[in-house]
């Protein structure tokens, strides 16, 4: 029996998402310095936890969410939050808030779960996802998230942080999750 060669994913416009190589090379021409640190791929945050070691800095929980009209958040916040979705939907004037499907992560930030980041916004060239922080990550130096893969974690400071979504066009809205 003849294997067939699965397709690369695209995205909703057809392209081919970037990767880490392409993120670190559009971070490099906004003049924004990273560090990266390798590690196994992780799927959670305890596993994160478990195998980050010394990483300094704030690190993050990352979830990609859709109401059922199809509207679509990024929401960062602190790795030890606990949230309520309900309550979130309220906070965000939706409907109900589910987590979005596999395929919906890849076709609008072309990732795949337990990659969720805020990097993936590089992807999102229509502005469809709209990303919203924890403020409480402003007040941190440092912020940690993996360059579109799992299987890295790279720390970028929290200015720069800001000034790549913005560049991406994906100004942050913050809300106190406190």
């Amino acid at each position: 029996m003849e294997l067939k060669e699965e397709p690369d994913p695209r995205l909703v416009n057809g392209s081919v998402p970037a990767r880490a190589e392409n993120l670190f090379r559009r971070l490099a021409e906004l003049g924004i310095e990273i560090t990266t640190v390798h590690h196994p791929p992780v799927f959670t945050v305890e596993e994160a936890k478990a195998l980050r070691g010394e990483i300094p800095g704030a690190h993050t929980k990352n979830l990609f969410l859709r109401d059922k009209r199809g509207s679509m958040w990024l929401l960062v916040c602190l790795e030890d939050r606990r949230l309520d979705l309900r309550e979130l939907a309220g906070r965000l004037d939706t409907s109900k808030l589910s987590f979005a499907n596999p395929e919906r992560l890849m076709k609008y930030l072309g990732v795949t779960a337990g990659a969720v980041t805020p990097f993936a916004v590089i992807n999102d060239k229509g502005r469809q996802v709209e990303v919203v922080l924890d403020r409480a990550l402003r007040e941190k130096e440092l912020l940690n998230f993996h360059p579109l893969d799992n299987c890295r974690t790279s720390s970028i400071g929290t200015e720069d942080f800001l000034r790549f979504l913005r560049e991406e066009g994906h100004p942050p809205r913050f809300l106190d999750f406190e």
